[in-house]
């Protein structure tokens, strides 16, 4: 079941290209990361480090031998201890080049802190769908690590064969970052549902079909006993359990998914307005524009010509789950 889900989480991405590094780190150093638009993998390999957050959430230790996913890039601060001061990553990674790796050191010497980051930069031109729904960062201990011989084995060999310059090495780091991805969400996926409230909806054996179903086919004229149907449930608890599980409505949900797609097509200019409240899922023109504007606070045609002019900001719709 969780290889179904995985397979839907990861279906719209297209992996593109990495930057890896390794860091050494000595004394008391710290590093303020900002956020991005890829995902970020960091692993221990030696000594520890504590990850902060901006909105003053609570710290999250990493041990030798932890991994550490950031499935939306979200900004955090990495240090040798809480409270440390932190340098800025830009001063000191100031070009960052895609396919290249290179050694990084902060604090001072002797280096007993070695980690190995990379950033995986997907075509901003995907979907997320349901990846949206990942939480900001997912932390596999050492222990559960040693239980997967295949993501320990990649990420043994990685520091060694990002250093190469044989021919194809660029396309063997992008794909062995991207297994090392794809195996940390199944380990999630698999055990970490209780410990991340984000991933019980995925893990569900009723919701995440109903998820699926959702991402997958909003375009079809779900309405809240199918969607029970295809979860495999009663129309009542299927939506408490959504609700619980999600943080919505199944419909609003639904909703959400659907004018997510159409800001995605009113942004590609080849695609006609007026074909884009039926590809999404709605039967006319006036409840499309109505349920856009209620969402956005602006008419379809409003955000497509601000796109057009790179003046539209977007507000973000926040649920209780993370999901979009």
């Amino acid at each position: 079941m969780g290889d179904d889900v995985l397979t839907a989480l990861l279906r719209p991405l297209w992996l593109i290209d990495t930057f890896h590094s390794v860091w050494e780190a000595g004394g008391t150093w710290g590093v303020k990361g900002h956020q991005d638009s890829c995902a970020i993998v960091h692993h221990m390999v030696r000594g520890g480090c504590v990850i902060t957050f901006e909105d003053g959430s609570d710290p999250v230790d990493l041990r030798e031998g932890d991994l550490a996913i950031f499935p939306h890039g979200t900004a955090h601060s990495f240090s040798a201890e809480r409270g440390a001061r932190t340098t800025p990553l830009s001063a000191l990674v100031p070009n960052v080049s895609l396919g290249r790796s290179g050694l990084v050191r902060v604090g001072t010497a002797p280096y007993e802190t070695r980690m190995l980051c990379a950033s995986l930069r997907y075509s901003p031109l995907t979907d997320p769908g349901l990846y949206g729904g990942l939480p900001r960062i997912i932390v596999l201990r050492r222990p559960m690590l040693e239980g997967e011989p295949l993501l320990m084995s990649t990420l043994a060999a990685l520091p060694s064969e990002i250093a190469r310059t044989a021919p194809g090495a660029r396309m063997v780091a992008l794909r062995a970052f991207e297994t090392v991805f794809v195996l940390a969400l199944r380990v999630a996926l698999e055990r970490l549902t209780e410990e991340l409230p984000a991933l019980r909806a995925l893990r569900h054996q009723g919701i995440s079909k109903a998820l699926m179903a959702i991402h997958g086919s909003y375009a079809e004229p779900w309405t809240l006993e199918t969607l029970a149907r295809k979860a495999g449930m009663s129309r009542s608890a299927f939506a408490q359990q959504f609700k619980e599980l999600v943080g919505e409505s199944p419909m609003r949900h639904l909703m959400a998914r659907r004018l997510q797609e159409a800001k995605r097509l009113l942004s590609d200019t080849s695609v006609a307005q007026q074909e884009i409240a039926q590809r999404v899922g709605y039967r006319s023109q006036v409840g499309f524009h109505l349920a856009f504007r209620k969402e956005f606070d602006m008419t379809p045609g409003v955000y497509r010509s601000g796109r057009k002019v790179g003046r539209v900001g977007e507000p973000a719709r926040e649920t209780s789950k993370n999901f979009l």
